[in-house]
Formats: structure tokens, C-alpha cells, sequence
């Protein structure tokens, strides 16, 4: 009999770049500019910021995303690595040590042999790395994918208040930029919380509020400085 069931784990992995790109595209760059205005800069040094702080967290983002993930994705060999030569060495201990993960879930010990030996004649290591690890293919590191996501949405996030820089009067900028980013705050932590199937509501909150304490603080050092670039 087949389900149906819409799983949302696969995922998680470019889910959670994507979000954390974004967010921080929005709330790093409308703060940047936010305080350099606050700061009393001009139009010309407020965007001059605005897009080095786009340039910039674009390509901190895609590295530091790919240098993360990537050292989990490391990690995940090195354990494979150690499970195969387990295997190589003593696979009647492994067989073991599968029975008594199996019997711990509830199975009897017969049953949990007859599993333990069964798996392990299809795939011995992929059935260590995902009932004794916790590895799998659906939610195993992929530092590419994940570099790709927060870059591309980091810009995206950014490219927002950017523009409105170029277009909005001086005189109300900083109004103009923490209400557009409040705004779009929300609608992303709204639709990120409903693509992994979480309230959208709580989603759009958390976001905003978190994004609406991080210019306030940074319009404040820009006020308390008061320096102009």
C-alpha cells in the first residue's frame, strides 16, 4: 500500500542556507545602512557601503557556508571511513552491535538478528552509517548546494534595501529602509516556516523581531559615533 505523505526533511539542507542567506542579506545590509546614515554620511557614501556590504557578504557567505558544510561533510567520511574498517576487521561484532541497536527500538532478539543479518547482506555500511550514526543520503552534507543557496539568497536579500538607497530621500531612509525590511522579514520568515511545515506565524515573528533589534542597535552605535565616511 502506497502513502502519500509530503516529508519536507529532504529539504532541510538548501532550506536552511537559503533562510539564513536571506535573512542576513536583509538584516546586515539595512543595518549597514542604517547606521552609516545615522552616522550622517551622504547618499553617495550610504550606497558606496550598502553595495561593498552586498559584494562582500555574498562571497562570505557562499565561503563560509561551503567551509561549514563542508567540514560536516569530513566528518560523515571520516566516521564512514572508521565503520568500514570496523566491518573489514570484526563484521561479527558489527552484526552485534546492529542486533542489540535493533532490540533496543523493541524487536525481539531473534527478530532483531534476522534484521541485523538481512541488512547488512544488502548494504553492511549503509546500514551501520544510518541505525548506528545517524547518516543518511536525504539529509547527508552537501557544501556545494548549501554555498550556492546562501549566496544566491543573500544577494537577494541584500538587493532590496540597496535600491531603495538609490531611490529614497535622504531625509527619511531610515524609515523607509527598517519598514521595507521588517516588512519583507516577515513575508520570508512566514513562507520559510510554511515550506518546512512549522506555523508561519511564528516564523514571521521570530524573523522580525530579531531583524528589528539588529538595526536598532546598529542605528544607535551610528548615532552615539556619529562619523561620517
Amino acid at each position: 500500500m502506497m502513502h502519500g505523505e509530503a516529508h519536507r526533511t529532504h529539504r532541510v539542507g538548501w532550506l536552511r542556507a537559503a533562510v539564513l542567506g536571506a535573512n542576513d542579506g536583509l538584516i546586515s545590509t539595512s543595518s549597514l545602512i542604517v547606521g552609516v546614515v545615522a552616522a550622517g554620511a551622504t547618499r553617495g557614501a550610504v550606497l558606496t557601503a550598502a553595495v561593498a556590504g552586498l559584494a562582500a557578504g555574498t562571497m562570505s557567505m557562499a565561503a563560509g557556508e561551503y567551509v561549514s558544510v563542508g567540514s560536516q561533510l569530513d566528518t560523515e567520511q571520516a566516521d564512514l571511513e572508521l565503520e568500514r574498517r570496523a566491518l573489514a576487521a570484526n563484521e561479527p561484532g558489527e552484526r552485534e552491535e546492529l542486533t542489540a541497536i535493533y532490540e533496543g527500538r523493541g524487536l525481539t532478539r531473534d527478530l532483531a538478528e534476522q534484521v541485523a543479518a538481512q541488512l547488512m547482506a544488502h548494504d553492511a555500511l549503509g546500514a551501520h552509517a544510518r541505525d548506528e550514526i545517524g547518516l543518511s543520503e536525504v539529509l547527508s552534507a552537501k557544501p556545494l548546494q548549501a554555498a550556492t543557496a546562501s549566496a544566491i539568497s543573500f544577494a537577494i536579500g541584500a538587493a532590496a534595501p540597496v535600491l531603495l538607497v538609490a531611490i529614497a530621500p535622504l531625509a527619511s531612509m531610515i524609515v523607509l529602509v527598517v519598514a521595507l525590511t521588517i516588512i519583507m522579514l516577515a513575508i520570508l520568515g512566514g513562507v520559510a516556516a510554511r515550506t518546512g511545515g512549522a506555523s508561519p506565524l511564528i516564523g514571521a515573528a521570530r524573523v522580525a523581531i530579531w531583524g528589528g533589534l539588529a538595526m536598532a542597535i546598529t542605528a544607535g552605535v551610528g548615532r552615539l559615533f556619529h562619523v561620517s565616511v
